[in-house]
């Protein structure tokens, strides 16, 4: 999965994106200026190939946020948690929900890097409130309603960053983080969330660049011990798993782009994102191993989207008038600006 520069396809981009190994494109603020040309874009893309291209955007609300004018403002998802009673919450969160997904389809875009299962709180700056709760019972519930309301609008979810990237003080985008607590304290707290919305049929899923050195010296989306050992085997995920950007700090320990795009695929990854580095993307397609296989074809296949309306239409139906005034009222202004290119 690579990216653009800009507001359309260009002549090299175009030629970049039918190579056989590229099997999706993420969008980044950089490529949007209205619904109208984003929608135009997306289609661009989707024309392209059969089956058509992934395409993928970081829309969790709040502080990420990549599409803005004329999409709804979504609040930050621990806003959501502060709400008088908990079933409250979490029927806010199956809403808001939805109308993420429902306003990203109808512009043409498969599914968006959501939602975060990462503890909340003060640890993890990057994370913050990007996360539902502190508590992982919490951020379970929370998670799951979440996700229900994605798949009525035809999305599928992507669960993120395995096994939890929130209980470390140190930011992948540009650190080698460590967590250094024993597994057994991992699988108590981080992992409940994940290992919940697989049962409830999690479609996808994105590992953290974080060391747990108490499970393997490589980052936890380089390593087969977590995810073919644990996240395959034990917790018996059958989804699609996605690198987190190659492109991040927390990746250069595996070596230049071929070589953590091959030690992504080789541990257990799908699909990877190599973002913000063309020349980067471009020596993974020439260089690297790159295995194909139906079933992971066929994985890839449902993460695609369900296009029914465009975003007129869909803003013309008493269901997203409904869901955008319940959500909406929760929503505030971002507390830092986190850039253009950050935070998968």
């Amino acid at each position: 999965m690579c990216d653009l520069r800009g507001l359309q396809l260009e002549a090299d981009e175009l030629e970049m994106l039918m190579h056989p190994h590229v099997g999706g494109v993420i969008l980044f603020t950089r490529n949007f200026e209205s619904p109208e040309q984003v929608a135009a874009l997306c289609k661009s893309i989707h024309d392209l190939r059969q089956p058509h291209l992934l395409i993928a955007v970081d829309h969790e609300g709040g502080r990420v946020q990549r599409f803005r004018e004329g999409f709804s403002s979504l609040p930050a998802c621990a806003l959501l948690a502060e709400c008088h009673t908990t079933k409250e919450a979490e029927s806010l969160a199956e809403q808001a929900g939805w109308l993420m997904a429902a306003e990203l389809l109808a512009v043409g875009v498969d599914l968006s890097f959501a939602p975060v299962l990462d503890m909340g709180g003060k640890i993890s700056q990057v994370i913050g409130d990007r996360a539902f709760h502190t508590d992982p019972d919490h951020v379970s519930n929370l998670a799951r309603a979440y996700m229900r309301g994605m798949k009525e609008a035809g999305m599928a979810a992507v669960g993120k960053h395995f096994p939890g990237h929130g209980s470390v003080p140190e930011d992948s985008h540009v650190a080698i983080p460590y967590d250094r607590r024993k597994y057994q304290d991992i699988q108590m707290k981080d992992l409940i969330p994940f290992e919940r919305m697989i049962r409830a049929g999690l479609p996808g899923l994105m590992p953290a660049h974080v060391i747990y050195p108490d499970v393997d010296e490589k980052p936890a989306g380089f390593s087969p011990i977590w995810l073919e050992q644990i996240l395959r085997n034990q917790l018996e995920f059958k989804g699609t798993i996605f690198s987190d950007d190659l492109s991040m700090k927390g990746a250069e320990i595996m070596g230049n782009y071929p070589e953590r795009a091959e030690a992504a695929l080789h541990a257990g990854c799908d699909m990877v994102l190599a973002c913000n580095n063309q020349a980067g993307a471009i020596s993974i397609l020439d260089e690297a191993e790159i295995p194909n296989s139906i079933e992971l074809q066929s994985r890839l296949i449902r993460m695609h989207g369900h296009f029914d309306k465009n975003l007129d239409e869909l803003k013309q139906t008493e269901l997203w008038q409904d869901r955008s005034a319940a959500v909406l009222h929760l929503e505030k202004e971002p507390e830092l600006d986190l850039g253009d290119d950050l935070f998968n």
